[in-house]
């Protein structure tokens, strides 16, 4: 494992390889160990690797000892995951172009990585109106009190309502940085930064002392989603960063939420957008439920019960009413394609003969009831 996780560090110095030539090394392979010996002819074998790459790792590989580089690397990069390390998110491993490092500070709950603790991103405008900040405030206090643990980008704006709101309600947040873990930016949030490293991480792809680049923080937005089991677009105008948040998110197969707005601010347009294209609104319900208690029931937020009256309000076979109320048909379905586990997301989306979204959504409510659980690289078992 050790070993592994040296040549995880090792392969990303290399220049023309990143994440998505990565894990096609690491499926050819499934070592980057072996990877980092392999003969040119059998790199050429792989999707992607042409003569002109293959040229460079040959040339870059001799120059580096992945033994050594990890050792120099440790003493200004203290805290970082690698995927062969047990402990980076999971929900991470699902998606196409995982960081193949991931460094992090602050205060670790591994049923977060785990994917145990709900995350839920909230993102938008660095430039919200008063609309905008009352509901990320409103809404990330509620997430927070509901044991979510929000997932933003520290910048201004929405980002650091978001960030404030669940930290003031006592909850768990994490910061994802385009920048190294050691650099605030924007400066005005240092004291805000302060308190997330009590409270939560700040993570980020790149090591440390990497400064502000614009090129970075499209990028860090796919981990934003990656992390997230699902995203809230509070306000983001067309062409805004919370866009690309969304898009890749709904590309990850996880939901997307949006706050409606109106039809005349410009802040809303993207929000308008995304509403467009099959994102879920955030609504008042027909009992007039406040949005954002609205919003906790559409994630599958549920009233605390212990573990054991918790297993006693479902039977083992989700079809035959036993102890308590049933599943409702659609989750009863997808629970039953989990005949035995691990079984892959692709199988159980065959045999439920459902969409690939609606899977997705109703695997994370039968997680969230504490009926499955989800393992690495997107498959499922029952608990």
């Amino acid at each position: 494992m050790l070993e592994e996780r040296a040549y995880w560090l090792a392969w990303s110095q290399i220049n023309g390889i990143g994440p998505i030539l990565l894990q096609r090394l690491h499926q050819n392979f499934n070592s980057l160990a072996e990877a980092w010996a392999a003969k040119p002819v059998d790199l050429m074998r792989i999707e992607g690797f042409g003569k002109q790459i293959i040229e460079t790792i040959v040339q870059e590989r001799t120059k580096l000892n992945p033994e050594e580089f990890i050792e120099k690397h440790l003493i200004k990069n203290p805290c970082f995951w690698t995927p062969a390390d047990p402990d980076y998110p999971r929900l991470l491993l699902e998606i196409p172009n995982p960081p193949p490092v991931l460094y992090y500070r602050g205060n670790i709950d591994r049923k977060e990585n785990q994917g145990i603790t709900p995350t839920v991103a909230m993102v938008g405008t660095r430039s919200p109106s008063e609309y905008g900040r009352r509901w990320s405030r409103k809404i990330s206090t509620a997430l927070a009190k509901s044991n979510f643990t929000v997932v933003s980008g520290l910048a201004a704006g929405i980002d650091t309502e978001a960030h404030t709101g669940c930290l003031e309600a006592g909850g768990r947040t994490f910061a994802v940085v385009g920048t190294g873990v050691d650099i605030v930016y924007p400066k005005q949030n240092e004291r805000l930064c302060d308190r997330i490293l009590q409270q939560g991480l700040v993570i980020s792809e790149y090591p440390a002392g990497t400064q502000p680049n614009k090129t970075n923080f499209p990028r860090r937005n796919r981990i934003i989603a990656g992390l997230s089991r699902a995203t809230i677009v509070i306000e983001a105008p067309h062409k805004s960063g919370a866009l690309i948040t969304a898009y890749q998110a709904n590309d990850f197969c996880r939901d997307v939420y949006v706050l409606t707005g109106r039809l005349d601010d410009e802040r809303s347009f993207g929000c308008l957008e995304l509403l467009s294209k099959g994102a879920h609104p955030i609504l008042p319900s027909s009992d007039r439920l406040l949005s954002e208690d609205r919003l906790l029931e559409m994630l599958g937020a549920m009233p605390k019960l212990d573990n054991a009256e918790q297993l006693s309000l479902f039977p083992p076979n989700p079809t035959v009413e036993k102890q308590g109320p049933p599943l409702e048909p659609e989750l009863a379905k997808v629970l039953s394609a989990i005949v035995s586990g691990p079984i892959s997301f692709d199988v159980i989306v065959e045999a439920a003969g459902l969409e690939a979204g609606r899977v997705s959504s109703i695997l994370l409510q039968l997680e969230l009831l504490g009926l499955v659980s989800q393992l690495p690289g997107m498959r499922y078992q029952r608990c």
